[in-house]
């Protein structure tokens, strides 16, 4: 199915060479906005680098190339000669002891090329030396296929980061190091329509997607990233975001190099409805810890991960055939017309376990209309079921009935989706069906999908009927048919509207970040009076309080405050005031309280926690406890958590992240994430909690993590009392420790 066509990247000549060789410098349309930056210094818009004469070079420098027969370099050197011929590249092969290779004239050096080069391949086992003879070839691009750098550990990492720094010094872009030949692949060029651009840092877990192209889908590029010392996924998905033949971006990463640099990608893909589907490795820690020696990424926390990816609309699957599906899918499909889905089939047992796996998918399979169920029992008999799913009973598809009932099915307005699941073949009744259902996918621009559960897969009716047919999407398992044709409907209820968070985010700093700066102390816990007062100068509501040094003044300080009070110890070295005791609540009383700073003092001094005065606290009893904080990410850096508060967060820890910036649509998104969501919308009698003060509280933290995130090391409210609604929310405790 033809997907949109997206817009496309200009640069002149001059500009490209400048991107191309590593020096990032703005230029006009897309590029002249790389230069913006946030409140923090960091960019707001991805720096796309022109990678058209990587993937179609004009000359190419093969150094280290060999024709001994049986040597690993000549099946390398071979591969490039032959793919070089495919892109009418022009190839010099560098050997210091050679004449000619594969009967090309070869150079003994670098500095003897005939000409400046576009890419340099480098088959060369320390290739740090080459990097920088690049310079004087004018090299755009490099790639290094050794490994033993930063996958094996921390020496391994140095050396990586010393070919980065040569690259750079040389003003070439390199690709690697422990890459492999996966962009120098034969591309089936008979295929048309909308392509899949594909980004691995594994080559072999490429590999199914690129077999896609034994099924009729088509692909354009393959960028196996390797390292990332210089080069990386980010540059690529910006890249390829920017292809007109692009319908879709697969993914498979073992880990992030810049999870902003990615996000800045994610949001260029988004911003032109470019679908991405991403299987992100980390899951588990045994995951995570091998994809640390495969490439030396840093996998990231998993939930943080999920969420940034979720933020941006990236398409997160768990394994390779859904990946296969999803990108295949999503990239060939046009926009829904509706999100209405119908299963028909020819079993009603079929149709029943469909349907339901179907809405457990969060599909809508809507009822048919009672119009629309008589016009279909014209072909189907009155005992079957016809409201949603679709039974025939079989016989109908073997004669001119099938196709009527189909195109009755797509002409329903309230159906955007028609699932066929064929269990098994049963010639001639499922080839008539399926020709049935090719025929009337043609002429309709609404989305087809059968499912052919055949284990063989050997069939005319699947190889050539199916296959065959550039408009149904055909699938092997239902599953895989129901996530993708759900991650398909989502992609485009989050590109269609779509607004880049980047686009608001905070250039300079607000009035609140110069009260606030003056608060904060280097590498110190900040009491709890301290943390109020951070809260307080970026608008959140705390209770009434102040903070004394005696028994006297604390009396004072209640009958101020208002009865019934709560009296807590505070200190910059207090980290759990209520198992320490240093909490009293409910005092109603000028004794109880002067009994409870004493109380309260002598445990502190006994427990040598450091006391710097006595909070007496407004007393704030009904709402519900939640929490919001903000933690620092090691690849993302601040990130905002929400999420129920009290011992809650630490028993359930049902919480949701959001990495900033995002807007309100966002915020109340985290909540709608929750599992204790009800508790905010009243339950056994209770009102609603107040959900706009709780959103607007999440998107003030935001705001601090934007301005304060390198002052942050962690943040935490809780709890965070939300009232019943229009009456607010109130940070009963907050926790501060600065970096």
């Amino acid at each position: 199915m033809l997907g949109s066509t997206h817009g496309t990247l200009t640069t002149d000549s001059r500009q490209a060479r400048v991107i191309a060789c590593g020096e990032r410098r703005p230029g006009p349309a897309v590029h002249d906005r790389a230069a913006d930056l946030d409140v923090s210094g960091r960019p707001l818009h991805a720096d796309v680098p022109d990678l058209a004469r990587f993937f179609r070079p004009g000359s190419v420098a093969v150094i280290g190339a060999s024709d001994a027969e049986g040597r690993p370099n000549t099946g390398i050197t071979r591969q490039l000669l032959d793919w070089a011929g495919r892109v009418g590249a022009r190839v010099h092969p560098v050997h210091p002891t050679r004449g000619s290779v594969f009967g090309l004239p070869c150079v003994p050096s670098v500095a003897r090329l005939p000409e400046p080069v576009d890419l340099a391949v480098l088959l060369v086992a320390d290739p740090l030396p080459v990097i920088g003879e690049l310079d004087g070839a004018k090299a755009r691009f490099a790639v290094v296929f050794a490994s033993g750098f930063a996958e094996t550990g921390q020496a391994g990492a140095e050396a990586q980061e010393r070919l980065a720094e040569a690259a750079r010094g040389a003003g070439v872009r390199l690709l690697g190091p422990n890459t492999n030949l996966n962009a120098f692949e034969r591309f089936r060029e008979d295929l048309t329509g909308p392509a899949i651009a594909l980004i691995t840092q594994s080559g072999h877990q490429g590999r199914p997607v690129f077999a896609l192209q034994e099924l009729g889908i088509r692909l354009s590029h393959w960028a196996p990233t390797g390292n990332e010392a210089d080069l990386e996924t980010a540059d690529f998905l910006s890249w390829f975001a920017e292809r007109p033949e692009v319908g879709a971006i697969a993914c498979y990463l073992e880990g992030l190099k810049d999870g902003r640099a990615f996000l800045l990608a994610a949001d260029r893909a988004a911003r032109r409805g470019v679908p991405v589907v991403a299987v992100k490795v980390g899951r588990t820690e045994a995951g995570a810890r091998t994809a640390a020696s495969h490439t030396g990424k840093l996998t990231g926390a998993d939930d943080v991960v999920d969420a940034a990816l979720r933020q941006y609309g990236v398409i997160r699957v768990d394994a390779l055939d859904e990946l296969q599906d999803t990108a295949a899918l999503l990239a060939r499909a046009r926009p829904p017309r509706s999100d209405g889905v119908v299963v028909y089939s020819i079993s009603g047992g079929t149709g029943a376990h469909v349907a339901d796996l179907a809405a457990g998918a969060g599909l809508r399979l809507p009822t048919l209309s009672a119009r629309k169920q008589a016009e279909l029992h014209q072909w189907i008999p009155d005992y079957l079921n016809v409201a949603n799913p679709v039974d025939n009973g079989g016989h109908p598809v073997g004669d001119e009935r099938g196709r009527k009932i189909i195109d009755a099915l797509l002409a329903d307005p309230s159906v955007g989706v028609l699932i066929c699941p064929v269990t098994g073949p049963f010639p001639p009744l499922s080839d008539r069906l399926v020709r049935d259902l090719a025929d009337a996918a043609e002429e309709t621009d609404k989305l087809v999908c059968v499912v052919w559960g055949s284990p063989a897969g050997t069939e005319p009716a699947y190889r050539e009927v199916l296959l065959g047919s550039s408009r149904v999407a055909t699938f092997r398992t239902v599953g895989n048919c129901l996530r993708a044709v759900r991650a398909w409907l989502d992609h485009h209820r989050f590109t269609g509207d779509y607004r880049s968070p980047f686009d608001a985010a905070p250039r300079t700093p607000s009035p609140s970040f110069r009260k606030a700066e003056a608060l904060l102390r280097p590498g110190a816990r900040l009491s709890e009076h301290a943390a109020k007062q951070l809260l307080r100068a970026y608008g959140i509501r705390v209770p009434r309080e102040q903070l004394v040094t005696s028994a006297a003044a604390a009396v004072r300080a209640a009958g101020q405050v208002g009865y019934p009070v709560v009296m807590k110890a505070s200190g910059a070295r207090i980290a759990h005031k209520t198992e320490l005791g240093l909490v009293k609540i409910g005092l109603t009383s000028a004794s109880q309280v002067r009994d409870a700073y004493r109380e309260l003092t002598d445990i502190a001094r006994y427990e040598d926690v450091g006391l710097d005065g006595v909070l007496v606290c407004q007393m704030i009893e009904r709402g519900v406890e939640m929490m919001v904080g903000v933690t620092h990410d090691e690849l993302f850096g601040p990130t905002v958590t929400a999420g129920l508060g009290g011992i809650l967060v630490e028993v359930l820890r049902d919480t949701a992240v959001r990495v900033p910036p995002f807007g309100e649509e966002q915020a109340r998104a985290m909540l709608g994430e929750l599992r204790g969501r009800a508790l905010l919308d009243g339950v056994r009698g209770r009102p609603p909690a107040d959900v706009d003060a709780l959103v607007e509280v999440v998107l003030r933290v935001q705001r601090m993590a934007l301005e304060l995130g390198s002052h942050l090391a962690e943040l935490d409210i809780n709890p965070l009392m939300v009232l019943d609604r229009g009456q607010g929310a109130v940070a009963l405790d907050a926790l501060v420790v600065c970096r």
